[in-house]
C-alpha cells in the first residue's frame, strides 16, 4: 500500500510538471499519462462534467492554453492518502498564470497577466486518475480584470499565499500516526460547524487564516472568522451533508497527509436560502455548494485554511448566471 501511495503522489507530480511552461505536446502526453481512459473529471461552472482524456483536453486544457498566452502551474499544496471510505487520493492547489489573450469561458480577455486560482482531487486507480474535480475560483479572476458583477465582498479579496511553512508540496510518505491525528482534528472541527455553542473554535488557532473563495473574501483571526461564519451559516436553514450520511450531499474524499489534510464535495453541503446573502434577498431554494478545502496544523490547533466555492453553480441555482452577468460589464 505504501508503494502505491507513493507511485500516486509521483504520478500526480508529473503531470503538473509538464504545466511548468509551456510545451502544448508535452501536456497532452501527461493528460493522457494521468487521467485512465474512462476518467469522470468534474469541473467548476461552466465547464462542468467530461469524460477521459480528449474530454479534458477538449473541453479544458486546450481552450485554457489558447486564452492564456506562456500559461503555466505553480502549485501551493500537493499531498495524497487513502480517504474514510479507503480509496486512495492525491490533491494540490494553486495558480494557474499566463497573459490573457483571448476570450476564455465568454470572459473577454485583456492582453494582460492573469492568475486563476485552481484546485484539484484525483481517485487514483493503477497510478492513474478515475474520478476527478476541478474547482476554479472564477470569482477572484473576474476581481482581478474589472468584470465582477457582484457588490464588495465581506473579506479582503487578494491573491491567496500558500502555506505559511512553505512546505506544502508533499512527495514522501508521512508519517501515518501523524496523519491519522491530523484528520482526526479535522474531523473533529467539522462535527463543530452550524453548532448553536460554537463547537468548532477550540479547534482554531486565535490567529488563523482562512482562504476563503474571493466572493466571501480571507480572514485573519478567529474573531474575524466568525464575524463572516456565523452570518452565512444565518442565511441558510437545515445546513447539512458533508459527513452525514442522510443527505444527498456528502464529501467525496476526506483525508491527511501530515500537517496537512483536506475535504471536497460535489456538492458538499445544502441549506434553505432564508436570509438575505450576498446582496441577494431569500430565494427558499434548498442550495447545493460545490466545496473544498485544505487544512494545515500546527500542533493540535489548525492555523491556515484554504477554500473553493463553486459559486457560479450555487447562483446558478437562484437563477443567478454569474458568467452572462460579468459579459455584460
Amino acid at each position: 500500500m505504501a508503494d502505491a501511495a507513493l507511485a500516486d503522489k509521483q504520478a500526480y507530480t508529473a503531470f503538473w510538471s509538464a504545466f511548468r511552461h509551456r510545451d502544448a505536446a508535452a501536456q497532452t502526453r501527461a493528460v493522457h499519462d494521468f487521467f485512465a481512459d474512462r476518467a469522470q473529471v468534474n469541473v467548476a461552472h461552466p465547464v462542468n462534467d467530461l469524460s477521459g482524456p480528449e474530454g479534458v483536453i477538449a473541453g479544458f486544457l486546450d481552450p485554457l492554453l489558447r486564452a492564456f498566452e506562456g500559461l503555466y502551474y505553480r502549485p501551493d499544496i500537493s499531498i495524497g492518502g487513502n480517504s474514510f471510505d479507503g480509496s486512495a487520493w492525491t490533491s494540490g492547489m494553486g495558480y494557474l498564470v499566463g497573459t490573457f489573450r483571448r476570450d476564455w469561458l465568454g470572459i473577454a480577455p485583456t492582453d494582460q497577466l492573469a492568475y486563476i486560482r485552481i484546485g484539484d482531487f484525483h481517485r487514483m486507480e493503477n497510478g492513474q486518475a478515475v474520478e476527478s474535480y476541478i474547482y476554479l475560483d472564477l470569482p477572484e479572476l473576474l476581481m482581478q480584470i474589472g468584470r465582477y458583477p457582484l457588490g464588495t465582498p465581506q473579506g479582503a479579496c487578494f491573491m491567496v499565499p500558500g502555506p505559511a511553512t512553505h512546505d506544502g508540496l508533499r512527495t514522501d510518505l508521512a508519517d501515518p500516526d501523524h496523519s491519522a491525528r491530523t484528520y482526526q482534528i479535522m474531523v473533529d472541527m467539522l462535527d463543530g460547524l452550524a453548532t448553536p455553542d460554537e463547537a468548532w473554535r477550540p479547534y482554531w488557532h486565535p490567529n488563523m487564516m482562512w482562504y476563503g473563495p474571493a466572493s466571501f473574501g480571507r480572514f485573519v483571526g478567529i474573531e474575524e472568522f466568525q464575524r463572516f461564519q456565523v452570518p452565512f451559516e444565518a442565511a441558510f436553514e437545515g445546513w447539512g451533508g458533508g459527513m452525514s450520511p442522510r443527505t444527498p450531499t456528502k464529501h467525496f474524499t476526506r483525508f491527511a497527509d501530515g500537517d496537512y489534510s483536506c475535504i471536497g464535495g460535489w456538492p458538499s453541503l445544502q441549506g434553505t436560502h432564508t436570509g438575505s446573502y450576498l446582496g441577494f434577498e431569500p430565494t427558499g431554494v434548498t442550495t447545493r455548494f460545490r466545496v473544498c478545502d485544505w487544512y494545515r496544523r500546527e500542533g493540535d490547533l489548525l492555523v491556515e485554511n484554504w477554500v473553493f466555492v463553486d459559486l457560479p453553480d450555487a447562483l446558478l441555482q437562484w437563477g443567478y448566471d454569474m458568467m452572462a452577468e460579468q459579459a455584460k460589464l
